[in-house]
Parts: C-alpha cells; sequence; structure tokens
C-alpha cells in the first residue's frame, strides 16, 4: 500500500478519489472508488447536508462526503480507537474540516450524537436491523437512508427492515465491476467484489 503523500489534495468538483490515495490499515474495509461513487449518487447530498457514516472503515465515504458538502456536517461513527484516528488522518490528507469522528458501536452510541442526519449510510453494524431502525429514528423527515452488503442474507434482512419501517422509494442496485489492472507482461480485468446497495427515503 503506497503511503498517501502529505501534500495531496483532490481539487475536482466531482467523486472519484483512487483507493490509493487513501491512508490504509490491514484488514481495514476500504469502499473501492466505484462502489463509493454510487453510493454517494444514492445519497443525493446538497451542500448543507448532515451526513451520518455508520461503519466508516478507512474514511472514503466521509472524506469525499466532506468535500461535497462544504456548508454541512459528517459524523463518521466506529468502534475502534486505531480505525478512529485512520479516518482523522484521511480527512486531515484531503484538508477536510468538517467532519466529527464519533468512537463508539452502533446502535448503542448513536442517542448521544447530537446532530440529527438527514442523510446516512451505513456500512457495518449488529444486528443490521436494529442498527438500521436506530438510525431511521434519528433521520430527519425527507431523509435519504442507503444501506450497503455484501451477503444475500444482508440484503434479505435489510429489505425486509426496510419495509417495515416504512421507507419509501426503496431502490436496491448490485454492483459488480471489473478494473484493468498490469500482471507481469499482461494486462488483465479484476473483479470488484460485487456489492450491494440499498436505499430508501424517509417522507416524514
Amino acid at each position: 500500500m503506497p503511503p498517501a503523500s502529505p501534500d495531496r489534495s483532490w481539487p475536482y468538483t466531482t467523486s472519484g478519489i483512487p483507493d490509493d490515495w487513501f491512508a490504509q490499515l490491514p484488514g481495514i474495509p476500504l469502499t473501492k472508488r466505484e462502489v463509493r461513487l454510487l453510493i454517494l449518487a444514492q445519497l443525493r447530498l446538497e451542500a448543507s447536508s448532515c451526513l451520518w457514516d455508520v461503519g466508516a472503515g478507512t474514511g472514503t465515504i466521509p472524506v469525499e462526503a466532506g468535500l461535497l458538502c462544504p456548508k454541512g456536517k459528517v459524523i463518521a461513527i466506529e468502534r475502534d480507537e486505531e480505525v478512529c484516528a485512520l479516518i482523522q488522518r484521511n480527512c486531515q490528507q484531503f484538508a477536510v474540516s468538517n467532519v466529527d469522528v464519533v468512537m463508539g458501536t452502533a446502535p448503542d452510541c448513536l442517542a448521544a450524537i447530537a446532530h440529527s442526519p438527514d442523510r446516512a449510510v451505513i456500512e457495518g453494524g449488529r444486528p443490521i436491523a436494529t442498527v438500521i431502525s436506530s438510525v431511521w429514528q434519528r433521520l430527519q423527515p425527507q431523509g435519504r437512508l442507503v444501506v450497503t452488503t455484501a451477503s444475500l442474507e444482508g440484503l434479505y434482512t435489510i429489505s425486509e427492515t426496510l419495509a417495515q419501517l416504512p421507507a419509501r422509494n426503496i431502490e436496491v442496485v448490485q454492483a459488480a465491476m471489473n478494473r484493468l489492472e498490469r500482471r507481469g507482461r499482461s494486462q488483465v480485468l479484476a473483479a470488484v467484489d460485487p456489492i450491494f446497495i440499498l436505499s430508501g427515503e424517509k417522507l416524514e
């Protein structure tokens, strides 16, 4: 993993920071660039949005969202102190100052967060149905919720939970993409792990 350059920044108005620009830790999830773009599209962020990222991992979504919402607030929620420090490092790397990192386990830590979101993305947490319901209770009317999973079991549970809330205008996207990579003298298409992205709206 190449280290992030201390003077590197992202000057563009569109998202899509390359994965290897982020500082990383072994075993800590990183939302791949192509998947990240789909998640950000489903969130439909505004300049002043307040976004919760539950299970923020490396912090790629908080960094990109912080850049997209210069008048807004991003709350990155992670349970591990070292991972929280990693998120802060990546925010500093890209000069993102509107991200607050909350160390805690969802859903237990959510009630103490002062800012209620109008956008939320859930990338982790167990049991997932309880996490979704807890985030939904804090989500503002007209807000949007995006949840990701890599398993069919997760897809079923999330779909059932969103239907019971009830969320409106539910969408499900199954993303399967390939990247061109060089291996020795050859160039091959390498698969990015497929993932389900579910989204819905809270109308009232």
